[in-house]
């Protein structure tokens, strides 16, 4: 059995190297990083361009993903409101709305934003680093726990698209749980 949810890509990242390395206080690496409206997602490799694009060490988590309701609800514990800055600080991917992230750990899932699927597999989770602390707020990486968001693995190419879309689930999704903290803190397995 398969289930179709409506989504929406909120942003899509690039970048060649890392920019959060070292000790925070000396501030992140000054990267090239860019915002596309659309990404090549290569089978087995990751996003074109990006830093873990073909690293045999990623390609099991090659494309990272985060829930905007979970950086909502994370950087507003941590900050005591609503914060103001730009999701591109927690450094992932692609950045969702309505997605359900967790479930979709240890299961193959499809997103199609408008120019066929593009096949991934669910990995381990994203956690946060000490660096969203210094980026964000003190107390946003605690708060981040459990919502950092999802690396994947891809298993068949094709093109995201900032905008809507639909992902294809072998389990249940539900959009209302996006934000929300789980503590299961490994992939789960097939």
């Amino acid at each position: 059995m398969t289930f179709t949810y409506p989504l929406e890509i909120v942003q899509l990242l690039v970048a060649p190297s890392h920019a959060y390395f070292g000790r925070s206080k000396d501030g992140p690496a000054d990267v090239p990083t860019v915002f596309p409206e659309s990404v090549e997602v290569v089978e087995g490799k990751g996003i074109r361009g990006d830093r873990f694009f073909g690293v045999r060490a990623h390609t099991e988590a090659a494309v990272s993903f985060l829930a905007i309701e979970a950086w909502g609800a994370a950087t507003t514990a941590a900050n005591g409101a609503p914060w103001r800055g730009d999701v591109s600080v927690a450094r992932r991917n692609v950045v969702t709305r309505g997605l359900e992230l967790d479930p979709l750990r240890g299961e193959d899932f499809a997103i199609d934003t408008g120019d066929g699927p593009v096949l991934f597999r669910g990995g381990r989770p994203a956690h946060p680093c000490a660096w969203m602390d210094r980026m964000v707020v003190d107390g946003t990486r605690k708060a981040l726990i459990g919502r950092g968001g999802l690396r994947a693995g891809v298993l068949g190419s094709g093109v995201l698209r900032v905008g809507p879309g639909v992902v294809v689930s072998p389990v249940p999704l539900d959009a209302a749980r996006a934000a929300d903290s789980v503590r299961r803190a490994q992939p789960l397995g097939h």
